[in-house]
């Protein structure tokens, strides 16, 4: 980006990778002010916008959700390219047979590690592989529609939107609408070609930042691995 900023002497926006995937949603879906289920294989979050900022209400102290998939599937010996749409394929295969597994949520917070360490050794002990992928979708995202309903009472949202890579899971897009209608909320579910990490939700993104004319310096320009979805100042 910067050589290009450079060679075709353009301005050069910095991008927020959370953010766009959120944004990217919110015009998709016609929504302008949800509480944001972002779930992705490095980041799972429940955030509103609050005086030019993101404010995280809710999120893992651990795995994201995608990652937890995508490690599980590589234990497993599936495609690891392919984790989400096998695990959900596979469980939707399986005899419902659900596994003893722990359930970690601690108020708005949830960890999946040991959820994890758990759907491991159950596939070393034998258990159908199916059967595995069955019991992480149950217990995963009921997990996160717990977290996902505490942080609704909170935040008093009227509209519910689910975005990130794992929002084209069609399990997880049931648990969660089951959420707001219990909770009398409009439901919006980011759709499922654009669910992923792509291109469209950058430059999205980029330009709801050049219209408002901020701009990033090749002198200023890194990436930072850590940035934070709280930590960008929203200028809209």
């Amino acid at each position: 980006a910067r050589a290009l900023a450079l060679a075709l002497d353009v301005p050069l926006i910095a991008v927020n990778h959370p953010v766009a995937h959120i944004e990217l949603a919110k015009q998709l879906c016609n929504v302008s002010d949800p509480l944001t289920v972002y779930v992705s294989g490095g980041n799972t979050q429940i955030a509103f916008y609050n005086d030019h900022k993101y404010t995280v209400l809710g999120e893992t102290h651990d795995l994201a959700l995608g990652n937890l998939i995508d490690q599980t599937a590589r234990a497993i010996g599936y495609d690891y390219a392919l984790a989400g749409p096998i695990i959900e394929k596979e469980a939707n295969l399986s005899n419902k047979k659900l596994l003893s597994l722990p359930y970690s949520v601690k108020g708005t917070t949830l960890q999946y590690s040991g959820l994890f360490t758990a759907l491991v050794n159950h596939f070393k002990s034998g258990e159908d592989p199916k059967d595995i992928c069955y019991s992480l979708q149950e217990y995963a995202f009921s997990m996160l529609a717990e977290v996902v309903e505490k942080s609704l009472l909170i935040s008093k949202k009227l509209d519910l939107l689910v975005t990130g890579g794992v929002a084209a899971n069609s399990r997880l897009k049931e648990m969660i609408q089951d959420i707001a209608d219990e909770n009398n909320v409009n439901f919006h579910n980011v759709p499922k070609q654009l669910a992923g990490d792509n291109g469209v939700m950058i430059a999205v993104t980029g330009a709801l930042f050049y219209k408002k004319g901020i701009f990033t310096s090749i002198d200023e320009s890194f990436v930072i691995p850590n940035w934070r979805l709280d930590e960008v100042h929203i200028p809209w």
